[in-house]
This record gives C-alpha cells, sequence and structure tokens, in this order.
C-alpha cells in the first residue's frame, strides 16, 4: 500500500511539473507568435546593431519593413545604423520621415510613441551637431526635452551625448552648452571638439 501511494506521489508530481514546462512553452509559442509583423527582425536589427554587423542590421530592419512599412522600431534602429557608419543623409532622410509619420498618427495615450519621437528628434539633434548645424541641432534637442523631458534629459533614462567637459552628458545639458555657447560672439564660442563629438552615442528606446 504504501509503495503504491509513493508511486502515486511522483506521478503526480512529474505530472504538475510536466504541465507547467507545457504551459510555459505554450506561453512562450503563443506570444512569439502573437507579436506584431517586424517586430521579430527590428530585435535582429537591435542584437546586429550592438555587433557592429551593420550591413545585416539594415538587412533585417529592411525585411522588418517590408512586413510592416511605417515599424517604428525598425525605421529607428535603421537611421541609428546609419549613423554609426556616419551615413548622416541618409539617417537624416529616415528620421525625418519616421518624426513626420509620428507627428501625423501619434495618439495621445501612446507613452512608447511618444518616446520613440523625442529619440527621433535628439538623433536628429546629434546628426546637426556633428555637421555644424549648431543652431538647428539645439532646436531638435529643444524639440525632443519638451516632447518627452523624461525619456531624453537625463543619462540614466536616455542614450548620453558628450559634451565639451570630457564627461557623459544628457541631451538636457548638451542643449544647456549649445545655447550658452551661441549667446557669445563667434571668435568666443567653443562648440565642438573632435575628440568629444565622435563619441557622441544615439538615444534608443528599449521598446518601440
Amino acid at each position: 500500500m504504501s509503495a503504491n501511494l509513493n508511486i502515486l506521489r511522483r506521478f503526480v508530481i512529474y505530472m504538475a511539473i510536466l504541465t507547467f514546462v507545457m504551459f510555459t512553452v505554450w506561453a512562450f509559442v503563443k506570444s512569439f507568435m502573437n507579436r506584431p509583423p517586424g517586430d521579430y527582425e527590428t530585435e535582429v536589427c537591435d542584437i546586429r546593431l550592438k555587433d557592429k554587423l551593420y550591413e545585416e542590421a539594415i538587412e533585417a530592419a529592411n525585411n522588418a519593413l517590408k512586413k510592416s512599412p511605417n515599424h517604428r522600431g525598425a525605421i529607428m534602429c535603421k537611421a541609428v545604423v546609419f549613423i554609426s557608419q556616419k551615413k548622416y543623409l541618409e539617417a537624416n532622410k529616415e528620421l525625418s520621415n519616421l518624426i513626420s509619420f509620428l507627428e501625423k498618427n501619434l495618439d495621445e495615450d501612446d507613452k512608447t510613441g511618444i518616446g520613440t519621437l523625442a529619440a527621433a528628434y535628439a538623433n536628429r539633434g546629434i546628426i546637426k551637431d556633428r555637421n555644424k548645424d549648431y543652431e538647428g541641432a539645439l532646436k531638435d534637442y529643444v524639440k525632443a526635452l519638451g516632447i518627452d523631458y523624461e525619456a531624453v534629459a537625463g543619462p540614466g533614462l536616455g542614450t548620453v551625448i558628450l559634451n565639451y567637459k570630457f564627461k557623459s552628458s544628457s541631451v538636457k545639458e548638451r542643449a544647456l552648452y549649445l545655447n550658452e555657447q551661441l549667446q557669445l560672439p563667434k571668435d568666443e564660442r567653443l562648440l565642438s571638439i573632435k575628440e568629444v563629438d565622435e563619441g557622441q552615442v544615439m538615444h534608443k528606446p528599449g521598446k518601440l
């Protein structure tokens, strides 16, 4: 009797474990199957970007855009890849298109989309910064801060850019510095330091 009871207990335990495993696997498969078109390819783009496999990242972003032509995560990833390659014209085009699309279609309660819009302005500001269009960069930085201050104001929440002080700074700090320098006579301004400018990092929300 005792032996049969032990067998029954083991059977119940094994079935409970099997049920849990199957439920976990099914939940994973279901979540994967229900993902919006282009999300998987966009994640691949992010991974390839981190590995500096830029051509593969662009390919993944393009695949995402074939499935979802206005996929904001794919467009953002593609733009960041172009910035990393110093292909600023291409990056500026992607960001400007993304900004235009979001401003026309963004819902007021879409917090992720609002953060993405702020990031797009911040990244476009970086492009202008690098191309020495400091007034234009300042306008985009200010616009980004006005759209979603928390997303880009501090290095803990957004991606940092480096300023003249040779330390990490936020979009907010860079904007304040540019504004300060642009108030000075032209011959007194210090708007760019090559070694520092090359260390700028793009802002990219974790989920788009």
